[in-house]
């Protein structure tokens, strides 16, 4: 019985894990890689993610939840393990700010990089608020 708990475990958290990659290539989907400035003036904020980092998957439905809450925030979801055209958009964002790449999950807001599971949770939704504010 024991064992059947675990697998039932065990799918269900497989499930919330393909749930929240779905959420976020949905609104991969609607984003564009595209770096040009939005209309109200500011660059996009990048969430640069790997199709098998399991620490991005974390933040997965973090970023999901942002991205509803302040759509405005043009939050650009782009994974770039897979991705040439992502990796290519990473790369240039790195060389605007003269930094060496990170890994990932890194999120890149104006000036400023998150990099990891904790960082990016504890920081972002503020540095948003700041942004829009403006």
């Amino acid at each position: 019985m024991d064992k059947v708990f675990r697998i039932i475990g065990a799918l269900v958290v497989v499930g919330l894990v393909l749930s929240a990659v779905y959420m976020v290539a949905d609104i991969a989907g609607k984003s564009s890689p595209s770096p040009a400035l939005q209309a109200g003036g500011g660059e996009p904020v990048y969430f640069f993610y790997g199709e098998y980092c399991p620490y991005c998957h974390t933040v997965m439905p973090f970023i999901a939840n942002l991205s509803e809450k302040y759509p405005e925030a043009n939050i650009q979801v782009l994974e770039i393990s897979q991705n040439r055209t992502n990796q290519e958009t990473y790369n240039s964002v790195f060389r605007r700010l003269n930094r060496a790449p990170t890994g990932v999950p890194v999120v890149v807001i104006g000036e400023t990089v998150l990099v990891g599971d904790r960082n990016i949770p504890q920081k972002l939704e503020s540095l948003i608020r700041q942004r829009l504010q403006k």
